[in-house]
């Protein structure tokens, strides 16, 4: 079959065969009909996070179900499903607890080495490491069920695949981790596809006033029709002294989507007595945040890394879905450009540089 690998750390894939085995224990066979070009993958692309080389990324698919392993039990084949790189076992603490977010084991997703390669280069039959257990930039997948949520087949398949990461990690974010109330201020510094469903997650909870930061002021109208109330063109204006204009106190809950130092320094800043910063965007290795201790305390601000918008994929994707399907949800906007796999570095070009909300691969 036809994949985008990722053989350096250069920022760019290749597109090459690439052989896949039947399904085993509980992996099962997926014929992507959806990816979605996630930031996080262009990180992995471009820096050395530790991911084995040569790789499939890709974690956001949607597809249909082709064959299972001997040991699926959730699935039949011709369902329509969605993929996430929430990995858990389902048996540890945190998983029977619900936080499966949070689960001890998610090696347990991915296939034993005595079983094999899930996916091997067709030319010379060398390993290719199947990222984050989804590996999605590929005509067909391999993952295990504990990884895949079924969803009705009135979704169509380049929304239904953004469920698994940009939606759940946003608006799970404002949901879940901060539980924004009604009435609440809150704050998303970068307007991407994360950034809009934090914006959407927020106005679904209630928030009252919701500040979208970005360097790109042609994604206000974006950022606006997903619910933000007031937009800050970040080159242009200083975004801390503007949210400290309109809230002295600063806000309830601050956003940062980007990843990068400065912008983590400004959530924390952002925040009132009490608030709450969250650090969604993936920095790079090495890469540490500078914050006054005695400053959390005296301002009792809470400070927390967010995976994956806290979310548990079982139940919230199919939340999601079906808000959508209810017209209660914007998916439709957040499909920018759907391409073809061949297109990939392209495709990830203009997202670097702000063109689009979300890129989906559609064809191979």
């Amino acid at each position: 079959m036809k994949a985008a690998i990722l053989n350096a750390n250069e920022g760019r894939f290749d597109i090459e065969q690439v052989a896949i085995d039947a399904p085993k224990g509980h992996e099962v066979l997926v014929e992507v009909k959806a990816a979605g070009l996630c930031h996080t993958d262009l990180h992995l692309a471009e820096a050395n996070y530790g991911t084995p080389l040569p790789a499939v990324l890709g974690h956001e698919l949607a597809g249909v179900v082709k064959a299972l392993g001997p040991g699926v039990t959730e699935f039949a084949i011709g369902d329509h499903v969605v993929a996430s790189l929430v990995q858990f076992c389902g048996h540890c603490f945190p998983c029977l607890d619900g936080r499966t977010f949070q689960c001890d084991h998610p090696e347990e997703t991915m296939r034993p080495a005595e079983q094999g390669q899930r996916l091997t280069r067709a030319a010379d039959g060398a390993p290719v490491y199947p990222g984050f257990g989804t590996a999605a930039f590929a005509e067909m997948a391999l993952i295990h069920q504990n990884q895949l949520v079924k969803v009705p087949k009135a979704m169509p398949f380049p929304q239904a695949s953004l469920l698994g990461c940009s939606v759940i990690t946003g608006a799970g974010a404002a949901i879940n981790t901060a539980q924004v109330r009604p009435g609440d201020s809150v704050v998303v510094i970068g307007a991407g596809g994360v950034g809009l469903n934090a914006i959407a997650g927020a106005k679904l909870a209630g928030a009252a006033h919701i500040i979208a930061v970005d360097a790109q002021p042609q994604k206000e109208a974006l950022a606006r029709k997903f619910g933000a109330t007031d937009f800050i063109d970040a080159r242009a204006t200083n975004a801390l002294e503007a949210v400290r204009t309109q809230f002295p106190g600063g806000v309830d809950h601050a956003f940062e989507i980007i990843g990068l130092v400065p912008t983590s320094e400004q959530a924390v800043a952002m925040v009132r007595k009490g608030g709450g910063a969250y650090l969604i965007g993936l920095h790079r290795p090495g890469v540490n945040v500078a914050v006054s201790g005695l400053d959390l305390i005296v301002r009792q601000v809470e400070l927390r890394g967010v995976y994956m918008g806290s979310s548990n994929i079982k139940h919230d994707i199919p939340m999601f879905a079906e808000l959508y399907l209810q017209g209660r949800y914007n998916l439709d906007d957040l499909v920018s450009r759907e391409v073809n796999v061949a297109e990939i570095n392209e495709a990830y070009e203009d997202l670097k540089h702000g063109a689009v909300a979300r890129a989906v691969i559609t064809s191979f």
